[in-house]
């Protein structure tokens, strides 16, 4: 059992949109902050509304083929509503996504689990939907962020720190990598997430420093 003592701290912001640089905007409620040693970590829903990628439900064209495929989602899951659903058509495809669905259940009568996150692209494990990130954008549907290994890439060089990772986390005890910078044990930063630090509702912490993690990589 490692003794490295390793901090989190949440950083607050106000609400970002996509008229902010998420690159610029970490920079400046950072600074003074973070070290050599530290990782940023950025929640993947801030970035990716940065990036304009959010949508209204209200401005979708629901199929017949989402209203019957959202059926076969469990209800917590951000594809169980027809919007949620077809946010997902719109970008990987209509059949791609039936498809995948229809594979992920062949899978499970042998055993197998993921086959639709496999076969259903890259949005089907990204997306969330409404009431899934921080207001005014719990009433929008947000996909995931655009070229995120570029995106921390850039954090790590900007900031001067060990490591910069996207990250999806949610209440629900998941912590997944969505970018992660070159050097970086991704997976054992997100573990250190896994309660949420940033909140999914008026926290307003979107960004949370890993203090001396570069340490704790290190000793594994």
């Amino acid at each position: 059992m490692s003794d490295i003592k390793v901090d989190l701290i949440p950083i607050p912001t106000r609400i970002l949109t996509e008229k902010d640089d998420i690159i610029d905007t970490v920079a400046r409620y950072v600074e003074g902050k973070i070290g050599p040693d530290d990782v940023i970590s950025v929640a993947e829903s801030v970035v990716a509304i940065t990036q304009g990628r959010a949508i209204r439900p209200e401005d979708l064209k629901i199929t017949k083929v989402a209203k019957i495929c959202c059926r076969f989602i469990p209800d917590y899951g951000s594809l169980a509503s027809p919007h949620g659903m077809q946010s997902l058509m719109d970008v990987e495809g209509k059949w791609r996504v039936a498809g995948a669905l229809v594979m992920g259940f062949l899978g499970k009568l042998i055993g197998q689990n993921g086959f639709f996150y496999k076969w259903g692209g890259e949005q089907t494990a990204l997306i969330d939907d409404v009431t899934g990130t921080m207001p005014p954008f719990d009433k929008h549907i947000v996909y995931g962020p655009k070229d995120p290994d570029k995106v921390v890439a850039k954090l790590k060089e900007r900031l001067g720190c060990f490591g910069a990772l996207i990250a999806d986390v949610n209440d629900l005890k998941r912590s997944r990598v969505v970018g992660e910078s070159a050097g970086l044990n991704g997976q054992m930063a997100a573990n250190l997430l896994i309660d949420n630090p940033f909140g999914n509702a008026s926290q307003k912490t979107p960004i949370v420093i890993i203090k001396n993690f570069k340490a704790l990589q290190e000793s594994k």
